[in-house]
């Protein structure tokens, strides 16, 4: 049974920082494309990050919006992905929910798609006041 456990979310004034946990059991952690979504009271959910996970090694992406503030890494030995988030803005505040694809199939698209992903966490709220 696949199962995601978020952790991290919290509240934090403009310009700090948070980082968001995502523990992951259940399939094969090693090829999953694992990824960070969130979403905003009355918007889409929207992808934030997405990591191809691989022996030895992770690659990343980031979307426009939180490229260059928000960071994906991992804990091989954890099955585990962080999200860091740097430099927050009031607009950062939604919902933020781990997801996985095991099949990696997710991080090899263009554009990622929520549809994608058959596995998804509880959420962690994450609040950014002005």
């Amino acid at each position: 049974q696949a199962e995601l456990v978020e952790s991290g979310g919290g509240s934090v004034q403009a310009g700090g920082s948070l980082r968001l946990s995502c523990s992951a059991s259940g399939f094969t952690y090693e090829s999953a494309c694992m990824a960070w979504f969130r979403q905003a009271p009355g918007k889409e959910r929207e992808l934030v990050a997405t990591a191809a996970i691989y022996k030895g090694g992770i690659n990343t992406y980031s979307a426009d919006s939180v490229k260059g503030r928000f960071a994906v890494s991992q804990d091989a030995a954890k099955t585990t992905v962080y999200l860091q988030m740097n430099s927050l803005k009031p607009e950062d505040s939604a919902m933020y929910y781990c997801a996985a694809d095991p099949t990696g199939y997710s991080c090899g698209m263009e554009k990622p798609v929520k549809e994608g992903f058959g596995h998804w966490g509880q959420g962690t709220q994450v609040t950014v006041s002005s």
